[in-house]
């Protein structure tokens, strides 16, 4: 089984609700959910907006590639009402961004894991700081925690 870090972030329509619901679907469709982080409400990441995001990290046990991992993603936020469109960073309903896939660096066209932005954003780095402190960034080579500190004095 690998262990599966997933971010959720929503910001428009009933966040907890949202977040709920992607929840429930991951774990009927990825694995079995082992750890929820707590509701992190923060403020939107790249761009304008006057709504606040609700965020949450999950860790999933899966036996499911990280490829299709993805794909199964990205299906969720379509089920759930995401709309992708190409102007950027935009309010969504839900956002599910795979995070870490074990201890596995994985670049291709359509997947980079860990998540590269990872370091930058501090709505990730507190629920990961929360769950799972000691867990090292594998191409960082740092902890969670320490990730996190490291952000936090620079802001």
């Amino acid at each position: 089984m690998a262990q599966l870090y997933i971010g959720l972030g929503t910001n428009i329509g009933n966040k907890k609700k949202n977040i709920t619901n992607a929840t429930i679907i991951i774990g009927s469709i990825l694995g079995d959910i082992c750890t929820l982080s707590s509701l992190y409400e923060t403020e939107p990441w790249g761009y304008e907006s006057e709504n606040k995001f609700l965020n949450a990290v999950i860790l999933v046990e899966t036996e499911i590639e990280p490829m299709k991992c993805l794909e199964i993603a990205q299906a969720i936020e379509r089920e759930m009402g995401r709309v992708h469109t190409k102007k950027g960073y935009e309010d969504r309903i839900i956002d599910v961004d795979l995070l870490f896939y074990d201890d596995q660096i994985i670049e291709s066209e359509k997947l980079t894991i860990p998540h590269p932005l990872i370091p930058q954003r501090d709505f990730v780095l507190k629920p990961m700081a929360e769950i799972a402190p000691d867990f090292i960034h594998p191409v960082l080579g740092e902890k969670m925690s320490t990730l996190l500190e490291k952000l936090l004095a620079k802001s």
